[in-house]
């Protein structure tokens, strides 16, 4: 779960070194709230500071409501996001995706990673002066990881697949004390948990801490409260007497979904559709293989996934993302949409979709083609990160082993990997498919990663106890950090 058990000596250091290096850390209020609650010289700050720039104050950034431009942006009152038009899906239900890119790393996992280092961090348990923190992940959360430690002034390793995009590791190198490449690409994770326990044989817990996507609840709760609050700010302003019928995330850690468990406070009937890619259809039928959706890992059921709080999976075919992929940003597929009568606006919008967002969108297509969705129907999604700063290397390697990208490919591509898309490969999950998906837990958790077999029952049996104590954290934590600012003494 979440310790938030206080260890005063090794608290003081942190304290020490955060007045040292001018940190100041947001509450999660503030993240949901930043245009409120940010303190105005913070805000100021801020005008003259790039959003990409490695400094202490944009932790509060650290939100989905930062101004969509690249330098000195403040807090604008409602999340950025986009909906995408019936031209483009070939449906009529109403699509909204909250927009990554505008985070500080082009990504929203550096809010996950927050989640999870700050309460260690509040409360003595991690050390920024002594211990390194390892952020193990299949792409976008070591990331966020290396990021948020840099502005917290404490060493950092990264640990990812050596086959993911080149992108990845170019940003890396300029932030990451350490970067780690293990074998595979995104469907191998258990490398990646291998390296963990390597890591901490050789250089003991003293020496590091290991913030798992995988099993860290702050991943979940920072999803739930700041990205599920977001998500209910844009149906407040968009749904004007439509109806909420879910949110559709590709489940890489899980932690994103942790925004439906919010949003089903409000719209009790509302869904959760789970995804992966088909390659390796883990939640689908117990199966496994390679794929190339990227930051989504598989071959297990992360520990932080409610389950039993989930109503659908939905498996994507990995080459119709790849062929989006083209079709969204070479030239000759930007031509072809024209002439399909999709706007201008939209076109411009379409590099805000990195290779997950693309399979997100096509879940919530086939949710909606599946439940025979009206204009009247709104689903939620994310885009998690871009094209224009994630992916233009898979973009070079794509024209390398195909060529050119022509208006006959464009015309393929849409409508084989888009407008034709079925409602195959998606399962509506009923008690027992739920719990089949939740045992597989075991596996991984028990047998493996030495978790406790009480908790896992926990999850299930006791599930409104197990999963209502996380969320009600919250405030605890946000309690911590003022204790900390105030300790620390600069604002």
């Amino acid at each position: 779960m979440i310790d938030l058990t206080l260890n005063e000596k090794v608290l003081e250091q942190a304290i020490n070194r955060a007045r040292e290096r001018n940190i100041i850390i947001p509450t999660f209020e503030q993240q949901k709230n930043p245009q409120k609650l940010v303190p105005q010289n913070v805000k100021d700050e801020l005008r003259d500071l790039s959003l990409w720039a490695v400094a202490p104050r944009n932790l509060f950034r650290i939100c989905w409501k930062n101004e969509p431009i690249d330098h000195g942006g403040n807090f604008q009152g409602i999340p950025n996001y986009i909906e995408l038009p019936p031209e483009l899906t070939g449906v009529e239900a109403r699509i909204l995706a909250l927009v990554g890119k505008w985070f500080p790393t082009g990504v929203h996992k550096v809010g996950a990673a927050f989640g999870c280092l700050i309460p260690r961090l509040v409360t003595g348990q991690f050390n920024p002066v002594t211990q390194k923190a390892v952020w193990p992940s299949t792409g976008n959360y070591c990331r966020g990881g290396a990021f948020d430690s840099a502005l917290l002034a404490c060493d950092s390793i990264a640990i990812l697949p050596k086959e993911m995009s080149k992108e990845r590791y170019e940003w890396l190198k300029t932030v990451s004390g350490e970067i780690i490449k293990t074998p595979g690409g995104e469907s191998n994770v258990k490398e990646i948990f291998d390296k963990c326990w390597e890591l901490q044989a050789e250089r003991g817990k003293n020496a590091i801490v290991t913030f798992n996507q995988f099993d860290e609840f702050g991943n979940h709760l920072w999803h739930f409260e700041v990205t599920g609050n977001a998500m209910k700010e844009v149906l407040d302003k968009e749904l004007n007497g439509g109806k909420y019928q879910g949110v559709c995330l590709t489940t890489g850690s899980a932690g994103t979904l942790g925004c439906g468990d919010l949003l089903k406070k409000h719209f009790p009937r509302s869904m959760i559709a789970a995804g992966e890619s088909l390659q390796c259809p883990t939640m689908f039928n117990n199966g496994y293989g390679y794929h190339r959706i990227e930051g989504i890992g598989d071959k297990h059921i992360p520990w932080i996934h409610n389950v039993k709080n989930t109503d659908l999976v939905i498996a994507i075919d990995d080459q119709n993302c790849m062929n989006l992929l083209r079709l969204f940003n070479e030239q000759s597929g930007h031509k072809y949409l024209r002439e399909q009568g999709i706007n201008e606006e939209t076109i411009n919008q379409l590099p805000l979709l990195g290779i997950s967002s693309i399979a997100n969108t096509l879940m919530a297509i086939k949710m909606a083609k599946y439940y025979e969705m009206t204009s009247n129907d709104v689903i939620l999604t994310v885009f998690t990160d871009s094209t224009e700063q994630m992916y233009q290397s898979r973009l070079r390697e794509l024209r390398a082993e195909f060529g050119k990208y022509t208006n006959r490919n464009a015309a393929v591509d849409y409508h084989r990997s888009l407008r034709e898309i079925k409602t195959d490969s998606l399962i509506e999950l009923r008690y027992t498919e739920k719990k089949r998906i939740h045992n597989l837990k075991y596996y991984t958790w028990i047998e493996q990663q030495g978790k406790k077999l009480e908790e896992l029952n926990r999850q299930w049996y006791d599930y409104d106890n197990f999963w209502g104590n996380i969320h009600s954290l919250t405030p605890k934590i946000d309690e911590l950090i003022i204790q900390f600012n105030e300790k620390v003494g600069l604002l």
